[in-house]
């Protein structure tokens, strides 16, 4: 069962049993129960769309963000590595997906209509698109632009580019050429 969980492969659950196995009955059960409970203790917040533990979440509650800019993710898992950066003090929206004809994932299974929503209520100067870079993202981001258009709303798109600490030689050509096409003045 813990190599069907992403990112555990053969080895690594054979290495969580054997520690689960060491564990105190008290201690083994308190995780069991953890791990029951978690889809009543995890609910979505009704404006974002993140995982939280209350409705609105901490992000869109907190009055240090900013309210007129909104970054749009794909997954509640996309916030992390946004909020680790300490570049984005806005809000967030969370899609629960991208667009994949193909997976009979469309347009309506998203939460599009939430985000034009919140974006024609006024206020909203910036819509970040930090979908993933993937087709299916790149497909979901083109859409939103074309969706946001007429709202008069800035709509910019996360930069591509080189992961800092990498080298040029093992860097897949869509990569380079898109850092090369993304350069700023020095």
């Amino acid at each position: 069962m813990l190599s069907r969980l992403p990112g555990i492969g053969e080895k690594t659950a054979t290495r969580l049993s054997l520690h689960l196995l060491k564990m105190p009955p008290p201690a083994l059960r308190e995780l069991g129960e953890a791990i029951a409970g978690l889809s009543e203790a995890v609910i979505r917040c009704s404006k974002c769309f993140n995982i939280a533990d209350i409705d609105p979440c901490a992000l869109c509650t907190d009055p240090a963000r900013r309210d007129d800019l909104i970054c749009v993710v794909e997954d509640p898992t996309d916030i992390i590595p946004i909020e680790k950066s300490g570049e984005h003090r806005g809000r967030y929206h969370v899609l629960g997906g991208a667009i994949s004809p193909i997976d009979g994932v469309m347009p309506e299974d998203l939460h599009i209509r939430e985000l034009t929503e919140r974006v024609s209520r006024g206020g909203v100067g910036e819509v970040i698109l930090a979908t993933n870079l993937t087709a299916e993202g790149e497909a979901t981001s083109s859409y939103l632009a074309g969706v946001l258009k007429p709202f008069n709303v800035r709509v910019t798109r996360i930069a591509y580019g080189m992961p800092v600490g990498s080298d040029l030689e093992y860097a897949d050509e869509v990569t380079v050429g898109r850092a090369i096409k993304g350069r700023r003045e020095v």
